[in-house]
């Protein structure tokens, strides 16, 4: 396997912890296009959404994404609105596999109760309505998260994401 691998879904799906995971176990890089954004602008995502808004985010989201060049072995954790902006999912479809992590909202509430990290400029966890709001992003967003190449619903592991992507090229192969 030498093509890049997209993990795509809500915030809180697990992108970022099976992505480091999933690049080691294949010895691949491992991308953070969250990461990348906020040392490319110094600033934490919500401080451009704060001072920029989102339509200036989802442009340097964006460009950040069209880094990632063909073949370049790496796996890369996706904002949650990347696949839906700009033409984002294409680029994503040209330049790699993507796979859905496909985590449901009342269990993407739990997750981001338990990080108690407040820090995503669209989901405030002090807000009584997140659950509604997570669901409204969700279904809005689930169009675009469906053209993956893979689903994976629920929990799982990187070895388990291993096992779908060979049996996915086997397919292909065939």
């Amino acid at each position: 396997m030498t093509t890049n691998i997209f993990l795509i879904g809500m915030p809180s799906s697990g992108k970022s912890t099976l992505g480091r995971q999933l690049a080691k176990s294949l010895g691949y890089e491992f991308i953070d296009l969250d990461a990348r954004i906020e040392l490319a602008e110094g600033k934490k995502i919500s401080e451009i959404f704060a001072l920029n808004g989102e339509e200036y985010f989802r442009k340097v989201e964006n460009q950040q994404l069209k880094k990632v060049q063909k073949d370049m072995r790496s796996v890369v954790a996706t904002g949650g609105g990347v696949p839906c902006f700009l033409d984002g999912l294409a680029y994503i479809k040209e330049n790699g596999i993507s796979i859905f992590l496909d985590v449901k909202p009342d269990r993407l509430l739990e997750r981001m109760q338990l990080s108690k990290k407040n820090e995503r400029p669209l989901y405030d966890l002090e807000s009584k309505n997140l659950l509604e709001t997570l669901t409204e992003k969700y279904n809005e967003r689930l169009t675009y998260y469906q053209q993956a190449d893979i689903t994976i619903e629920g929990d799982t592991d990187p070895d388990a994401i291993l096992w779908i992507l060979e049996a996915e090229f086997a397919r292909k192969i065939q």
